[in-house]
């Protein structure tokens, strides 16, 4: 027998001679396994595809088209980025099948960025058998060895979307199972816990078997539900909830507050690098960064120390508005949690909310510090996160903060400050910088 390793991509178009036949490669099939044949016979090989399933867009009614076009834009950006992938919506599951050599080679890459995509509830290497139970059985046997290694055992779910197939689903179950315990010895059935299941899908043009399906990134797809503006610190909590409205459809822009030259250049490049890793989910962020330097030394030199830090956020959310309705967001997002510091109480965050002229989405709101940072190092912010650098929100720092401020009081500290002009320098200071995604 001859045989080659899954993802050699022979696809040259060159005749390869085994021990007692021939294999003429066929583009964008791979894992080739031959037993004798004739030599003028065409040899079979197996062909791999990415099934990405859809999540919540199969809940929509009537606009359901806007969102599955969405959801293909977005695979297809990511498939311009790796290599030649063929990209196919039909029965709720987008189809991603490699073209060429290349990309067979670069399957697992694509693999990882269809992971990314918000809007698939699932998605998993499926090999491609044509909808006979001859050549189901064959591609069974050849490709599920090499995809159980790890496994002791299994059970059969068919699933029939072609209700025209002669055997029903559990037919097709019983038959691969025996195919399978013929193939893999070693491996046994367990219909109540078993450690992987193996699928058969009968749908409309091919059938598809997969062993094992992972969870896809869920939410909606990227830019369905409006534009937001993410307020981006350095810390370990905005880049969570920046992730959390994207997961929901929302397109974000980011904006960064400064106060050089008491905050450094490394803190700033901090949150460049935290961008772009969101980026990994979005594609691309545009980040514009202000200075709140003078703003800061006014608030320390004239206003009481206690009201320093709900000052501050108000000038922030003042030009965060300005920021958003410049660049057409609808809503700010922040990164803060109900009762985690001083000014995350709940008689703070009023009292910031009424200086922002538009909603303040806080999706981190009943969320503990815990199961923050678990979505941190989900999404691969956290390293960055916790890099020692200070940030404006820590420059100044009171030394008894408010915590049950009352509104009145607050905007008698504020009124002593020329506040207009303030802004208006700040806005000044101003820039923006696109970040695209980097594989």
């Amino acid at each position: 027998m001859f045989s080659c390793s899954p993802g050699n991509g022979l696809t040259d178009g060159s005749l390869f001679q085994a021990q007692h036949g021939y294999i003429l490669p066929v583009p964008g099939y791979f894992g080739i396994i031959v037993t004798y044949q004739k030599e003028t016979e065409l040899i079979k090989m197996i062909r791999e595809a990415i099934l990405c399933k859809f999540g919540e867009v199969v809940l929509k009614g009537t606009n359901r088209g806007r969102f599955e076009s969405q959801l293909t834009k977005e695979v297809k950006r990511r498939v311009e980025l790796i290599g030649n992938f063929g990209v196919r919506n039909n029965q709720s599951t987008i189809y991603v099948t490699p073209r060429d050599d290349k990309a067979v080679r670069d399957l697992d890459l694509m693999y990882d960025q269809l992971s990314k995509v918000f809007g698939f509830a699932g998605i998993c290497r499926a090999a491609i058998a044509e909808k006979n139970m001859e050549d189901i059985r064959r591609v069974a046997r050849e490709y599920l060895p090499a995809v159980m290694l790890n496994y002791r055992s299994f059970k059969c779910e068919a699933k029939r979307s072609d209700k025209s197939f002669p055997l029903s689903s559990p037919e097709i179950s019983v038959d691969i199972g025996g195919e399978i315990l013929e193939a893999i010895p070693r491996l046994h059935v367990d219909l109540n816990n078993p450690d992987v299941i193996v699928r058969i899908e009968i749908r409309d043009d091919y059938a598809y078997i997969h062993a094992g399906q992972d969870r896809g990134a869920g939410g909606m797809p990227t830019g369905s539900a409006g534009k937001g503006l993410l307020l981006l610190s350095g810390g370990i909590d905005s880049p969570v909830a920046g992730y959390m409205m994207m997961k929901r459809g929302m397109e974000v822009d980011c904006v960064h507050f400064d106060s050089f030259p008491y905050t450094s250049e490394a803190a700033r490049e901090k949150v460049f690098e935290l961008a772009k890793k969101l980026c990994e989910y979005c594609g691309k962020i545009k980040v514009h960064t202000v200075s709140l330097t003078h703003i800061q030394e006014e608030i320390r030199d004239r206003c009481e120390e206690d009201y320093s830090t709900l000052l501050l956020r108000r000038f922030m959310m003042k030009l965060a508005t300005r920021v958003a309705r410049e660049q057409k967001c609808h809503v700010l997002v922040t990164g803060e949690s109900l009762g985690q510091v001083a000014s995350q109480t709940l008689q703070a965050l009023c009292v910031t909310d009424d200086s922002a002229g538009i909603p303040v989405f806080r999706p981190l709101i009943g969320m503990d510090k815990e199961e923050i940072i678990r979505v941190s190092r989900k999404i691969n912010t956290f390293d960055t996160s916790i890099l020692p650098y200070d940030d404006c929100c820590t420059v100044f720092t009171p030394r008894h903060p408010k915590t049950q401020p009352e509104l009145e009081k607050v905007l008698a500290q504020e009124n002593i400050l020329e506040v207009e002009e303030l802004i208006e320098e700040a806005w000044k200071s101003r820039n923006t910088t696109v970040l695209e995604q980097e594989l």
